[in-house]
């Protein structure tokens, strides 16, 4: 007697091997790992961005770039720090598509644009406060280790800093913070 299941073959499946499956083209370890991902994945996007549809957008330009760079994953991290750096990465690409183009003299680098919305998530707390005292690169490597998870290298890398700078800029903010939260 055989039993039948509804649950695609992938369920099981943790998401370094479905990363790899999806290298191999299979489009059911897409759907697999889209659906894991995609409701967390949202839900930080949308705390940086309030356009559903850019955050839409950006939502399913990450899971295309997977699909295209997926052969080439080496499992350094956790996959979903992976996902958030590529799903930050196109939210931003959508945000300057929507914003007339600066001079070059006048473009922000990526760690700017990333503090500069991050208090939102914060919201009105004493500790939103006082993340707004610190400097903008001290913001940009507390967001993105402390609020989305990253670790120093995948914060260095996200921000073009070397690891150490991002430990020695962590330390800064984190003693700033316990002195303005007294």
């Amino acid at each position: 007697m055989t039993l039948v299941s509804d649950a695609p073959a992938t369920a099981g499946t943790d998401d370094v091997d479905l990363i790899r499956l999806i290298g191999a083209g299979d489009r059911n370890a897409l759907s697999e790992l889209y659906h894991r991902h995609a409701g967390w994945l949202t839900i930080r996007l949308a705390r940086r961005c309030g356009d559903a549809d850019t955050v839409d957008t950006a939502l399913q330009d990450t899971f295309l770039a997977v699909w295209r760079q997926a052969a080439d994953y080496r499992p350094v991290g956790e996959v979903g720090a992976w996902l958030w750096t590529i799903a930050l990465r196109r939210l931003v690409d959508q945000l300057r598509k929507k914003r007339p183009p600066l001079p070059v003299d006048d473009i922000e680098p990526l760690s700017r644009v990333i503090s500069d919305e991050i208090p939102l998530a914060l919201g009105h707390t004493d500790m939103g406060v006082a993340f707004m005292t610190l400097e903008p690169d001290l913001r940009a490597v507390m967001a993105c280790t402390a609020l989305d998870g990253l670790t120093n290298a995948e914060a260095g890398a996200l921000l073009g800093v070397p690891v150490g700078t991002v430990k020695s800029r962590l330390s800064r903010a984190r003693q700033q913070l316990k002195e303005a939260l007294g």
